[in-house]
């Protein structure tokens, strides 16, 4: 099969599934994984897909809002793991910052009877932890419905008046380069609870890991902690980079 022919099936599969895997995308295609790869790439290079770790998706899918909802009911079990594992350093009396990603959110169901303080921009956080143990800090500042989230120049000077011990946070992507974010708006929350913790664990499960995104941000001197479901050869290349590692399994 000729690479146009293979490219025009790619195209067909990323417009009926919005993103596709390249286990997938060889077993439908009848070539090796070898080949899938090198034909993302080229196709990737000449803008017909967006490349991802473990395959593409299709360009509107990039670009288009994703909901907090349907984010959140994305990889459970690899959040969950993630989030036991993050949570085993909250100690009583913490100040923490948690973001609006939809991982950290994952992180409320293991906080709950933990007396401390959280600090965070997600409306679905705020609403976990009522009634629970933890004392509650909502950020001010404008609502993205779609993201549930507060955002924009004010919760940027709020998180400035406080310090955490600690900061859970996510983010698009992960390279050996630098971290990734979807939005201005989401880079800016991620660098200003950073900068305002003495700790900052990014919470990744593994379809983030060498993943690029639209806004690349910082560089990983951000980051103190990584944890992860991710097991691959890119671990020893963040390691490398000065950061610690809490490799989980799901």
């Amino acid at each position: 099969m000729t690479f146009q022919k293979r490219a025009h099936k790619i195209l067909e599969l990323l417009e009926a599934f919005g993103e596709v895997e390249i286990r997938q995308l060889s077993s439908k295609i009848g070539v090796s994984e070898v080949t899938v790869r090198r034909d993302l790439t080229t196709m990737a290079a000449n803008g017909l897909l967006y490349r991802t770790h473990g395959g593409a998706m299709k360009i509107s899918e990039v670009i288009k809002p994703v909901s907090f909802a349907n984010k959140a009911a994305v990889n459970l079990k690899a959040k969950d793991a993630i989030c036991r594992r993050a949570a085993a350093d909250i100690m009583d009396n913490d100040v923490i910052f948690i973001d609006c990603g939809s991982t950290a959110f994952r992180l409320c169901q293991f906080i709950k009877n933990k007396k401390i303080k959280v600090i965070t921009n997600s409306l679905p956080v705020v609403n976990e932890l009522q009634h629970s143990a933890v004392a509650v800090n909502l950020i001010g500042g404008e609502v993205d419905t779609a993201r549930q989230a507060v955002h924009g120049t004010m919760a940027k000077e709020h998180i400035a008046r406080y310090h955490a011990s600690k900061a859970f946070l996510g983010v698009d992507g992960i390279t050996a380069e630098g971290l990734y974010a979807g939005s201005e708006q989401e880079a800016s929350n991620t660098l200003a609870m950073a900068s305002q913790s003495d700790c900052v664990y990014m919470l990744c499960d593994a379809s983030k890991i060498g993943k690029t995104s639209y806004l690349k941000f910082n560089d990983l001197s951000l980051v103190n902690i990584l944890v992860t479901n991710y097991n691959g050869t890119d671990l020893t290349n963040f390691e490398s980079k000065g950061l610690s590692v809490y490799s989980v399994t799901d």
